[in-house]
């Protein structure tokens, strides 16, 4: 695979442009440009650069109206619903997420339910945006079917992303998963290098477990993480942000030909409304702390904490660059 590096700033210029040429003004320009190279950076380029012609696919297919941003619909003190109106999923979610933490400030907590919306694209964009407001949050999202319910053969269900993130002056805590075992962007950025997965991540064409992301994303079945488990999860999520939202289930999305007004919840508490904000700090470090002395099944090796590997990733690509695959980078530049 052809590589190239490019810098943030480059990338942020290079998008910025795209992004007005395709009619968003430069606010939104200048958002989409930002979030999409932080992605990218922290190493996420399956929702980053990688994601970029899809977005405008999307655009071009009137599947994201470029002037819609997301509005109130209800309000019950500290819980809120909003219509995404089909804009932007990015612009929607950094609203609703700011919302959310205004809620948390005023009230303890808040909560915001979105309906039709599209693709946020990284979920964990809006956890570390909470945890930088020094608030915790729960944020999850339903999707096309794109898994079997455990022990089905048919997709059912979505690998709908979860994002919780804790704030931390070391290091903020964030967790960022798809309920598959891997997410399809990280099956295909492994696709991109010819590599396999290391562990089953789901069903080729002959119905059975592989570790080959191609053949995977051809036969369109993810394996749930925690097998049942997850499947079980995945319908919780799906049930949650359907009924918060009054928006769209997993089903009725699945009913159009693309992935388009999904339904979404951005939860936010802020901590410093305890009284023992003195010992939270300790707390979670002493978390951290039993979990790091514990002895590696590999010498070398070592545990992680949620967004660990995240935050020495972006130190490295913001001092080295990113390195991005030539063929996708150029997709960029051709639009």
């Amino acid at each position: 695979m052809s590589e190239i590096k490019v810098s943030s700033e480059e990338m942020k210029l290079v998008l910025t442009k795209l992004f007005l040429k395709y009619s968003f003004n430069k606010v939104q320009a200048e958002k989409l440009a930002k979030i999409h190279t932080e992605s990218t950076i922290d190493g996420i380029y399956s929702h980053g650069i990688n994601r970029v012609p899809v977005f405008i696919d999307y655009v071009n297919k009137g599947l994201m109206k470029i002037d819609a941003i997301a509005s109130e619909v209800a309000s019950m003190g500290s819980l809120e619903r909003w219509d995404g109106n089909l804009g932007s999923g990015i612009l929607n979610a950094l609203k609703c997420t700011d919302r959310a933490i205004d809620l948390a400030k005023a009230h303890g907590m808040g909560l915001v339910a979105l309906r039709n919306t599209n693709h946020w694209m990284r979920g964990g964009t809006y956890g570390w945006r909470a945890a930088e407001q020094g608030c915790i949050s729960i944020m999850f999202t339903n999707t096309i079917p794109n898994m079997p319910a455990w022990g089905g053969k048919e997709n059912r269900i979505g690998n709908n992303p979860l994002v919780i993130s804790i704030p931390r002056k070391e290091g903020h805590v964030v967790l960022d998963m798809a309920l598959s075992q891997f997410s399809f962007g990280k099956m295909q950025s492994l696709d991109l290098k010819n590599e396999e997965l290391p562990f089953d991540g789901g069903w080729d064409s002959n119905n059975q477990l592989s570790k080959n992301p191609k053949d995977i994303m051809e036969s369109g079945r993810a394996l749930p993480l925690g097998y049942w488990k997850g499947s079980a999860l995945s319908m919780i999520l799906d049930m949650l942000a359907t009924l918060l939202s009054a928006g769209n289930s997993t089903y009725k999305i699945g009913l159009k030909k693309n992935e388009t007004a999904l339904s979404q919840v951005f939860m936010c508490i802020d901590p410093s409304n305890f009284s023992d904000t003195h010992i939270q700090e300790n707390l979670l470090n002493e978390i951290i702390q039993f979990t790091h002395d514990g002895p590696p099944m590999k010498i070398g090796d070592k545990t992680f904490y949620p967004g660990e590997r995240t935050l020495s990733t972006r130190l490295k690509n913001q001092k080295e660059g990113m390195v991005v695959n030539s063929k996708i980078w150029e997709q960029v530049l051709n639009l």
